[in-house]
């Protein structure tokens, strides 16, 4: 994996893409985590894709997106109930190339056009910065408990703008014409 200059596509998530994303999601968690969790919690966190089933359904649960640069997945972004952004993780050689900021793009776009009024993520510390520089605002901060470790995270949230309506699309108005 080399470096690139192409924006990255997206596709929808395909049963056959789970168990390279979890490849991904592990190493995304090993490698850019590191300077804000401890070993043993990197290593809990990264346990949630061991149950290649769950961590599959989980996916598919989800309106999940995969990004691919030069037909390589690069990333992926899961999106709950139209509002919540459950998982967005970039494979580590891909990381600070946009592909992240193109998955969230494309998230947001997909929530505002099912009518969501904000999007709300529970943030790692090392992707807090990300989602603050991207129009997201701090509302609490927590932890979470996997297998024994504690992780923090904070809850962000970003009001969102709806989409414009062509006209010739709205709802009648009843009158005759």
């Amino acid at each position: 994996m080399g470096s690139f200059h192409a924006a990255p596509t997206l596709r929808p998530f395909l049963l056959a893409d789970a168990p390279r994303l979890a490849v991904l999601f592990r190493e995304s968690i090993e490698a850019l985590t590191e300077d804000f969790y401890d070993e043993g919690q990197r290593a809990a966190w990264a346990a949630r894709a061991d149950d290649e089933a769950a961590f599959t359904a989980k996916l598919a649960k989800a309106l999940t997106l995969v990004a691919l640069v030069e037909k390589e997945i690069a990333g992926f972004a899961a999106l709950e109930k139209n509002e919540r952004v459950e998982m967005l993780y970039v494979h580590p050689d891909f990381a600070r190339r946009g592909v992240g900021s193109a998955l969230l793009d494309a998230l947001e776009k997909l929530a505002a056009a099912r009518r969501a009024a904000r999007l709300e993520v529970e943030a790692s510390d090392a992707a807090r910065n990300f989602f603050a520089n991207r129009g997201f605002t701090a509302q609490s901060r927590n932890t979470v408990e996997l297998d024994g470790e504690w992780l923090g995270r904070t809850r962000m949230t970003k009001e969102l703008v709806k989409p414009e309506v062509d006209p010739r699309l709205a709802a009648p108005t009843g009158r005759p014409q």
